[in-house]
Protein backbone atom coordinates (compact mmCIF):
# COMPACT_ATOMS: atom_id res chain seq x y z
CA UNK A 1 0.00 0.00 0.00
CA UNK A 2 1.53 3.57 -0.51
CA UNK A 3 0.66 5.72 2.65
CA UNK A 4 1.18 9.44 1.61
CA UNK A 5 1.04 10.79 5.54
CA UNK A 6 1.41 14.78 4.08
CA UNK A 7 -2.18 13.52 2.40
CA UNK A 8 -3.37 10.82 5.33
CA UNK A 9 -1.94 12.77 8.50
CA UNK A 10 -4.81 16.01 8.96
CA UNK A 11 -2.47 18.95 8.84
CA UNK A 12 0.70 17.56 9.44
CA UNK A 13 2.77 20.72 9.20
CA UNK A 14 0.44 22.57 11.03
CA UNK A 15 -2.30 24.96 9.95
CA UNK A 16 -0.95 28.29 9.13
CA UNK A 17 -0.03 27.78 5.67
CA UNK A 18 3.61 28.78 5.74
CA UNK A 19 5.27 25.23 5.15
CA UNK A 20 4.91 22.57 2.73
CA UNK A 21 4.46 18.66 3.28
CA UNK A 22 6.40 15.96 1.57
CA UNK A 23 6.91 12.15 2.16
CA UNK A 24 10.16 10.61 1.12
CA UNK A 25 8.81 7.36 1.78
CA UNK A 26 5.35 6.27 1.05
CA UNK A 27 5.93 3.07 2.37
CA UNK A 28 3.21 1.60 4.02
CA UNK A 29 5.60 0.21 6.77
CA UNK A 30 7.34 3.98 6.38
CA UNK A 31 5.85 6.25 8.91
CA UNK A 32 6.64 9.35 10.81
CA UNK A 33 8.92 10.23 8.24
CA UNK A 34 7.80 13.43 6.08
CA UNK A 35 9.32 16.73 6.15
CA UNK A 36 8.23 20.43 6.63
CA UNK A 37 9.54 22.73 5.10
CA UNK A 38 9.15 26.60 5.59
CA UNK A 39 8.07 28.29 2.17
CA UNK A 40 9.85 31.96 3.82
CA UNK A 41 13.06 29.87 4.24
CA UNK A 42 13.95 26.26 2.84
CA UNK A 43 16.32 25.68 5.03
CA UNK A 44 14.37 25.72 7.96
CA UNK A 45 12.99 22.20 7.97
CA UNK A 46 11.08 19.44 10.26
CA UNK A 47 10.93 15.84 10.32
CA UNK A 48 7.49 14.21 11.38
CA UNK A 49 5.85 17.43 12.66
CA UNK A 50 5.52 21.05 11.78
CA UNK A 51 9.00 23.45 11.47
CA UNK A 52 9.40 26.77 13.42
CA UNK A 53 8.74 28.83 10.64
CA UNK A 54 7.70 32.22 12.34
CA UNK A 55 9.44 34.14 15.11
CA UNK A 56 7.13 36.90 15.54
CA UNK A 57 8.79 39.02 18.55
CA UNK A 58 5.84 40.64 18.76
CA UNK A 59 3.95 38.02 20.39
CA UNK A 60 5.80 38.94 23.70
CA UNK A 61 4.91 42.18 23.82
CA UNK A 62 8.11 44.03 23.93
CA UNK A 63 6.42 47.39 22.67
CA UNK A 64 4.33 47.95 26.17
CA UNK A 65 1.05 50.21 24.93
CA UNK A 66 2.73 50.72 21.51
CA UNK A 67 1.93 49.41 18.01
CA UNK A 68 3.70 46.51 17.47
CA UNK A 69 5.39 45.33 13.76
CA UNK A 70 7.74 42.92 13.29
CA UNK A 71 8.16 42.97 9.46
CA UNK A 72 10.26 39.82 8.89
CA UNK A 73 8.98 37.35 11.27
CA UNK A 74 11.77 34.26 10.30
CA UNK A 75 13.63 32.97 13.18
CA UNK A 76 16.65 34.26 11.97
CA UNK A 77 15.72 37.60 11.96
CA UNK A 78 15.51 39.04 14.97
CA UNK A 79 15.21 42.83 17.16
CA UNK A 80 14.10 43.78 13.46
CA UNK A 81 10.55 45.08 15.25
CA UNK A 82 9.17 48.47 15.26
CA UNK A 83 7.14 50.19 18.35
CA UNK A 84 5.19 53.03 17.29
CA UNK A 85 3.81 55.62 19.45
CA UNK A 86 0.29 57.04 18.82
CA UNK A 87 1.63 60.51 17.83
CA UNK A 88 3.57 58.62 15.09
CA UNK A 89 7.07 58.42 16.77
CA UNK A 90 9.06 55.04 15.97
CA UNK A 91 11.89 52.91 17.33
CA UNK A 92 13.17 49.78 15.72
CA UNK A 93 14.16 46.84 18.30
CA UNK A 94 12.89 48.26 21.43
CA UNK A 95 9.96 50.71 22.78
CA UNK A 96 9.77 54.16 21.60
CA UNK A 97 10.05 57.24 24.12
CA UNK A 98 6.82 58.64 22.92
CA UNK A 99 6.13 62.38 23.69
CA UNK A 100 2.36 62.79 24.70
CA UNK A 101 0.73 65.69 23.75
CA UNK A 102 -2.20 65.58 26.10
CA UNK A 103 -4.09 68.07 23.67
CA UNK A 104 -4.30 65.56 20.60
CA UNK A 105 -7.51 63.88 22.52
CA UNK A 106 -9.19 67.04 22.48
CA UNK A 107 -9.86 67.31 26.65
CA UNK A 108 -11.34 70.64 26.76
CA UNK A 109 -13.87 70.09 24.09
CA UNK A 110 -16.11 72.75 22.72
CA UNK A 111 -15.52 76.40 22.99
CA UNK A 112 -11.90 75.74 24.67
CA UNK A 113 -9.01 76.23 23.48
CA UNK A 114 -6.27 73.27 24.75
CA UNK A 115 -2.38 73.74 25.30
CA UNK A 116 0.44 71.41 27.08
CA UNK A 117 2.99 73.07 28.24
CA UNK A 118 5.14 70.08 28.23
CA UNK A 119 4.79 67.24 26.22
CA UNK A 120 6.69 64.56 27.37
CA UNK A 121 5.26 61.03 28.03
CA UNK A 122 5.91 61.04 31.76
CA UNK A 123 4.56 64.52 32.45
CA UNK A 124 0.41 64.01 32.72
CA UNK A 125 -2.46 66.36 33.57
CA UNK A 126 -0.42 69.78 32.92
CA UNK A 127 -2.61 70.48 30.18
CA UNK A 128 -4.87 73.94 29.90
CA UNK A 129 -7.63 74.36 28.95
CA UNK A 130 -8.89 78.45 28.28
CA UNK A 131 -12.48 79.06 26.96
CA UNK A 132 -12.08 80.64 23.66
CA UNK A 133 -14.88 83.71 24.22
CA UNK A 134 -13.09 84.32 27.75
CA UNK A 135 -9.19 83.70 27.27
CA UNK A 136 -8.88 84.71 31.42
CA UNK A 137 -11.29 81.64 32.52
CA UNK A 138 -8.68 78.97 32.50
CA UNK A 139 -8.47 75.41 33.54
CA UNK A 140 -5.57 72.78 34.36
CA UNK A 141 -5.61 69.37 33.82
CA UNK A 142 -9.50 69.64 32.39
CA UNK A 143 -12.14 71.13 30.86
CA UNK A 144 -13.31 75.09 31.79
CA UNK A 145 -16.90 74.19 33.60
CA UNK A 146 -18.23 77.33 33.31
CA UNK A 147 -17.50 78.20 29.23
CA UNK A 148 -20.31 79.74 27.16
CA UNK A 149 -19.79 77.17 24.68
CA UNK A 150 -21.45 78.92 21.16
CA UNK A 151 -20.43 76.50 18.74
CA UNK A 152 -21.29 78.13 15.48
CA UNK A 153 -18.16 80.71 16.85
CA UNK A 154 -15.50 77.69 15.49
CA UNK A 155 -17.06 78.51 11.86
CA UNK A 156 -18.57 74.73 12.15
CA UNK A 157 -21.64 75.54 9.34
CA UNK A 158 -18.69 76.88 6.58
CA UNK A 159 -17.42 79.64 5.46
CA UNK A 160 -21.23 80.53 3.43
CA UNK A 161 -23.85 79.07 5.66
CA UNK A 162 -25.69 80.68 8.53
CA UNK A 163 -24.84 79.11 12.31
CA UNK A 164 -27.80 79.54 15.10
CA UNK A 165 -26.70 77.94 18.51
CA UNK A 166 -29.62 78.20 20.49
CA UNK A 167 -28.46 77.28 23.73
CA UNK A 168 -25.08 78.01 24.36
CA UNK A 169 -23.92 76.63 27.45
CA UNK A 170 -20.80 74.23 28.13
CA UNK A 171 -23.17 71.20 28.29
CA UNK A 172 -25.29 71.70 25.30
CA UNK A 173 -23.54 70.82 21.97
CA UNK A 174 -24.57 69.46 18.40
CA UNK A 175 -27.55 71.59 18.73
CA UNK A 176 -26.58 74.22 16.27
CA UNK A 177 -28.17 75.21 12.96
CA UNK A 178 -26.22 75.00 9.42
CA UNK A 179 -28.46 76.93 6.91
CA UNK A 180 -27.72 77.40 3.02
CA UNK A 181 -27.16 80.48 1.92
CA UNK A 182 -29.99 81.94 -0.89
CA UNK A 183 -31.06 80.82 -3.53
CA UNK A 184 -31.26 77.56 -0.88
CA UNK A 185 -32.16 79.55 1.96
CA UNK A 186 -34.79 76.68 3.25
CA UNK A 187 -32.29 74.05 3.10
CA UNK A 188 -30.96 73.39 7.10
CA UNK A 189 -28.74 70.42 9.08
CA UNK A 190 -29.01 70.58 12.75
CA UNK A 191 -25.48 69.62 14.76
CA UNK A 192 -23.49 69.64 11.04
CA UNK A 193 -23.46 71.76 7.80
CA UNK A 194 -26.53 71.42 5.40
CA UNK A 195 -25.79 69.77 1.86
CA UNK A 196 -26.83 72.61 -0.48
CA UNK A 197 -28.15 71.88 -3.60
CA UNK A 198 -25.52 72.09 -6.70
CA UNK A 199 -27.60 74.62 -8.24
CA UNK A 200 -26.07 78.00 -9.07
CA UNK A 201 -25.19 80.29 -6.21
CA UNK A 202 -23.32 83.72 -6.60
CA UNK A 203 -21.95 84.49 -3.16
CA UNK A 204 -21.71 88.12 -4.47
CA UNK A 205 -25.71 88.48 -4.20
CA UNK A 206 -25.40 88.84 -0.04
CA UNK A 207 -23.07 91.40 -1.00
CA UNK A 208 -20.00 90.35 1.37
CA UNK A 209 -17.92 92.63 0.06
CA UNK A 210 -19.92 96.10 1.48
CA UNK A 211 -19.36 99.34 0.49
CA UNK A 212 -17.13 100.81 -1.81
CA UNK A 213 -15.62 97.51 -2.91
CA UNK A 214 -16.65 95.04 -6.24
CA UNK A 215 -17.65 91.81 -5.82
CA UNK A 216 -16.80 89.18 -8.25
CA UNK A 217 -17.70 85.00 -7.48
CA UNK A 218 -15.68 83.20 -10.36
CA UNK A 219 -17.47 79.87 -9.61
CA UNK A 220 -21.12 79.98 -9.20
CA UNK A 221 -21.85 76.77 -8.25
CA UNK A 222 -23.40 76.15 -4.84
CA UNK A 223 -20.31 73.52 -3.88
CA UNK A 224 -17.96 76.27 -4.80
CA UNK A 225 -17.65 78.49 -1.70
CA UNK A 226 -15.27 81.09 -0.28
CA UNK A 227 -14.13 81.95 -3.60
CA UNK A 228 -15.45 85.43 -4.24
CA UNK A 229 -13.48 88.10 -4.83
CA UNK A 230 -13.49 91.83 -2.91
CA UNK A 231 -11.94 94.77 -5.04
CA UNK A 232 -11.74 98.13 -3.84
CA UNK A 233 -13.39 100.96 -5.78
CA UNK A 234 -11.14 103.61 -4.91
CA UNK A 235 -7.73 103.22 -3.90
CA UNK A 236 -5.82 99.83 -3.86
CA UNK A 237 -6.65 96.18 -1.94
CA UNK A 238 -8.46 93.11 -2.70
CA UNK A 239 -9.38 90.29 -0.94
CA UNK A 240 -10.67 86.54 -1.27
CA UNK A 241 -13.33 85.22 0.20
CA UNK A 242 -13.70 88.09 2.80
CA UNK A 243 -13.56 92.28 2.62
CA UNK A 244 -10.88 93.71 1.44
CA UNK A 245 -8.27 96.48 3.19
CA UNK A 246 -9.15 99.46 1.37
CA UNK A 247 -5.75 102.15 1.19
CA UNK A 248 -6.84 105.54 -0.37
CA UNK A 249 -4.76 108.22 -0.17
CA UNK A 250 -7.06 111.22 -0.94
CA UNK A 251 -3.81 113.17 -1.98
CA UNK A 252 -3.55 111.61 -5.11
CA UNK A 253 -6.49 113.18 -6.45
CA UNK A 254 -4.73 116.50 -5.78
CA UNK A 255 -7.45 117.84 -3.75
CA UNK A 256 -5.77 120.67 -2.61
CA UNK A 257 -4.18 122.42 -6.03
CA UNK A 258 -1.35 123.98 -7.24
CA UNK A 259 1.06 126.08 -4.35
CA UNK A 260 -0.43 123.70 -1.44
CA UNK A 261 1.78 120.61 -0.18
CA UNK A 262 -1.07 117.45 0.68
CA UNK A 263 -0.68 115.28 3.13
CA UNK A 264 -3.19 111.92 4.35
CA UNK A 265 -2.67 110.86 7.80
CA UNK A 266 -4.65 108.06 7.67
CA UNK A 267 -5.21 106.01 4.38
CA UNK A 268 -7.75 103.57 5.49
CA UNK A 269 -10.97 103.66 3.02
CA UNK A 270 -13.38 104.10 6.24
CA UNK A 271 -11.58 107.32 6.91
CA UNK A 272 -12.33 110.33 4.34
CA UNK A 273 -11.50 113.97 4.10
CA UNK A 274 -8.47 113.79 6.46
CA UNK A 275 -6.32 115.22 3.84
CA UNK A 276 -4.58 118.68 5.02
CA UNK A 277 -3.65 120.84 2.31
CA UNK A 278 -0.92 123.66 3.46
CA UNK A 279 -0.07 126.53 1.72
CA UNK A 280 4.08 126.85 0.66
CA UNK A 281 6.29 129.36 1.56
CA UNK A 282 5.76 132.36 1.75
CA UNK A 283 2.33 131.47 2.09
CA UNK A 284 0.49 130.60 5.45
CA UNK A 285 -2.31 128.55 5.78
CA UNK A 286 -3.88 124.89 6.53
CA UNK A 287 -7.16 123.31 5.97
CA UNK A 288 -8.39 120.16 6.66
CA UNK A 289 -10.28 118.05 3.88
CA UNK A 290 -10.32 121.07 1.29
CA UNK A 291 -8.21 123.77 0.14
CA UNK A 292 -6.68 126.46 2.30
CA UNK A 293 -7.30 130.23 2.37
CA UNK A 294 -3.40 131.07 1.49
CA UNK A 295 -2.46 133.88 2.80
CA UNK A 296 0.31 136.07 1.87
CA UNK A 297 1.04 139.28 4.18
CA UNK A 298 3.81 141.34 2.80
CA UNK A 299 4.45 142.92 6.12
CA UNK A 300 4.98 139.61 8.61
CA UNK A 301 9.00 138.79 7.00
CA UNK A 302 11.28 139.02 9.31
CA UNK A 303 12.54 142.44 7.80
CA UNK A 304 9.75 144.80 7.30
CA UNK A 305 9.99 146.08 3.59
CA UNK A 306 8.88 149.95 4.13
CA UNK A 307 12.39 150.29 6.76
CA UNK A 308 13.27 151.61 9.76
CA UNK A 309 10.90 154.22 11.50
CA UNK A 310 7.87 153.29 9.03
CA UNK A 311 4.60 151.38 9.62
CA UNK A 312 3.65 148.68 7.13
CA UNK A 313 0.33 147.95 6.15
CA UNK A 314 -1.24 144.80 4.06
CA UNK A 315 -4.57 145.72 2.99
CA UNK A 316 -4.77 142.74 0.61
CA UNK A 317 -3.29 139.02 1.69
CA UNK A 318 -4.44 137.50 -1.07
CA UNK A 319 -1.44 135.60 -2.54
CA UNK A 320 -1.99 137.72 -5.88
CA UNK A 321 -1.97 140.85 -4.33
CA UNK A 322 1.55 141.59 -3.95
CA UNK A 323 2.99 145.20 -3.75
CA UNK A 324 0.04 146.50 -2.46
CA UNK A 325 1.17 147.32 1.14
CA UNK A 326 2.15 150.67 2.69
CA UNK A 327 4.77 152.35 4.40
CA UNK A 328 4.07 155.51 6.53
CA UNK A 329 5.68 157.86 7.99
CA UNK A 330 5.62 158.76 11.34
CA UNK A 331 4.89 162.48 10.25
CA UNK A 332 2.24 160.87 7.94
CA UNK A 333 3.91 160.50 4.44
CA UNK A 334 2.88 157.24 2.79
CA UNK A 335 3.87 155.16 -0.37
CA UNK A 336 2.62 151.81 -1.82
CA UNK A 337 4.64 148.77 -2.66
CA UNK A 338 8.29 150.89 -1.02
CA UNK A 339 9.57 152.59 1.77
CA UNK A 340 8.28 156.01 2.05
CA UNK A 341 10.50 158.93 1.75
CA UNK A 342 9.91 160.35 5.08
CA UNK A 343 10.56 164.60 5.26
CA UNK A 344 11.26 165.28 9.05
CA UNK A 345 11.63 169.07 9.82
CA UNK A 346 12.31 168.75 13.63
CA UNK A 347 11.66 172.82 13.67
CA UNK A 348 8.11 171.40 12.72
CA UNK A 349 7.53 168.42 14.46
CA UNK A 350 9.50 169.35 17.58
CA UNK A 351 7.56 170.77 20.55
CA UNK A 352 9.81 174.57 21.11
CA UNK A 353 12.92 172.84 19.43
CA UNK A 354 14.55 176.59 20.86
CA UNK A 355 12.62 177.08 23.84
CA UNK A 356 9.81 179.05 24.90
CA UNK A 357 11.21 182.98 24.84
CA UNK A 358 10.38 183.61 21.44
CA UNK A 359 13.45 185.65 20.85
CA UNK A 360 15.40 183.08 18.03
CA UNK A 361 14.45 181.03 14.97
CA UNK A 362 14.53 177.30 14.04
CA UNK A 363 15.95 176.32 10.46
CA UNK A 364 16.47 172.59 9.77
CA UNK A 365 18.82 172.20 7.00
CA UNK A 366 18.29 168.95 6.04
CA UNK A 367 14.65 166.63 6.73
CA UNK A 368 15.28 163.58 5.72
CA UNK A 369 14.15 160.47 8.00
CA UNK A 370 17.34 159.40 8.87
CA UNK A 371 18.98 162.81 10.17
CA UNK A 372 18.52 163.88 13.60
CA UNK A 373 19.35 167.04 16.04
CA UNK A 374 20.60 168.89 12.65
CA UNK A 375 18.54 172.09 12.93
CA UNK A 376 19.98 175.51 14.24
CA UNK A 377 17.74 178.11 16.62
CA UNK A 378 19.31 181.42 15.65
CA UNK A 379 18.85 184.80 17.87
CA UNK A 380 16.87 187.66 15.99
CA UNK A 381 18.66 189.95 17.87
CA UNK A 382 21.85 189.02 17.03
CA UNK A 383 21.75 186.51 13.86
CA UNK A 384 25.49 185.71 15.01
CA UNK A 385 24.41 183.69 18.33
CA UNK A 386 23.12 180.02 17.15
CA UNK A 387 22.99 176.96 18.58
CA UNK A 388 22.96 173.12 16.89
CA UNK A 389 20.54 170.87 18.00
CA UNK A 390 18.95 172.71 20.56
CA UNK A 391 17.94 176.37 21.73
CA UNK A 392 20.98 179.23 21.37
CA UNK A 393 21.46 181.38 24.34
CA UNK A 394 20.58 184.78 22.92
CA UNK A 395 19.76 186.61 26.42
CA UNK A 396 22.50 187.74 28.80
CA UNK A 397 20.60 190.62 31.12
CA UNK A 398 23.78 191.99 33.37
CA UNK A 399 21.18 192.64 35.66
CA UNK A 400 20.47 189.12 36.34
CA UNK A 401 23.88 189.13 38.71
CA UNK A 402 22.49 192.27 40.92
CA UNK A 403 25.13 194.62 40.21
CA UNK A 404 23.55 197.47 42.03
CA UNK A 405 23.27 198.56 45.55
CA UNK A 406 20.21 196.92 46.68
CA UNK A 407 21.00 198.60 50.37
CA UNK A 408 20.52 201.89 48.81
CA UNK A 409 17.32 201.01 46.68
CA UNK A 410 19.09 201.51 43.26
CA UNK A 411 17.46 200.00 40.19
CA UNK A 412 19.55 197.96 37.94
CA UNK A 413 18.30 198.28 34.27
CA UNK A 414 20.53 196.61 31.03
CA UNK A 415 19.23 198.67 27.64
CA UNK A 416 20.69 195.67 25.54
CA UNK A 417 21.18 192.75 26.81
CA UNK A 418 22.60 190.50 23.92
CA UNK A 419 26.09 188.50 25.19
CA UNK A 420 27.56 190.89 22.97
CA UNK A 421 26.80 194.28 24.76
CA UNK A 422 28.05 194.23 28.18
CA UNK A 423 28.95 197.12 30.71
CA UNK A 424 26.03 198.97 29.65
CA UNK A 425 23.60 198.47 32.25
CA UNK A 426 22.23 200.99 34.60
CA UNK A 427 21.86 201.76 38.22
CA UNK A 428 19.17 204.87 39.34
CA UNK A 429 18.64 205.71 42.88
CA UNK A 430 15.19 206.23 44.37
CA UNK A 431 16.58 210.24 43.70
CA UNK A 432 17.18 210.01 40.32
CA UNK A 433 21.06 209.82 40.37
CA UNK A 434 22.08 207.35 38.10
CA UNK A 435 25.47 205.12 37.25
CA UNK A 436 26.35 202.77 34.12
CA UNK A 437 28.43 200.06 34.34
CA UNK A 438 28.66 199.79 37.95
CA UNK A 439 26.60 200.85 41.12
CA UNK A 440 25.99 204.41 42.67
CA UNK A 441 28.64 205.08 44.79
CA UNK A 442 26.09 207.16 47.25
CA UNK A 443 22.92 208.17 46.53
CA UNK A 444 22.26 211.36 48.40
CA UNK A 445 18.95 211.88 50.45
CA UNK A 446 18.17 215.07 50.68
CA UNK A 447 14.50 215.29 51.81
CA UNK A 448 13.78 218.83 50.59
CA UNK A 449 14.73 217.30 46.75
Amino acid sequence: CVVDECVTVMNPCGTGMDQTCNDPNTAANSLNDFICTCTADMSITKTNGAAMCSDDECLAMPCGGQTCNDPNPAPSSLMDFTCTCTNGIVATGGAATCESDECVAAPCGMGQTCSDPNIAANSLQDFECKCDNDMTLTNTGGPVGLCIDDECATSVCGMTQTCDDPNKSAGSTGDFTCTCPAPNGAISEVGKPATCSSGMMDECTSTPCGMGQDCNDPDTTAMSTGDFVCTCQMGTGSSVGTAAMCTINECDMTPCGSGQDCNDPDQSAVVTLDYVCTCTAPTTGTATGGTATCIQDECAGMTSPCGSGQTCSDPVTTPLSLLDYTCTCPNGVVATGAPATCIVDECTDLTDPCGTAMDQTCNDPDTSSSTRNDYICTCTADSSITQTGGAATCSSNECDSSPCDASQMQVCNDPNPSPSSSGDFTCTCPNGAVATGAAVATCIDDECM
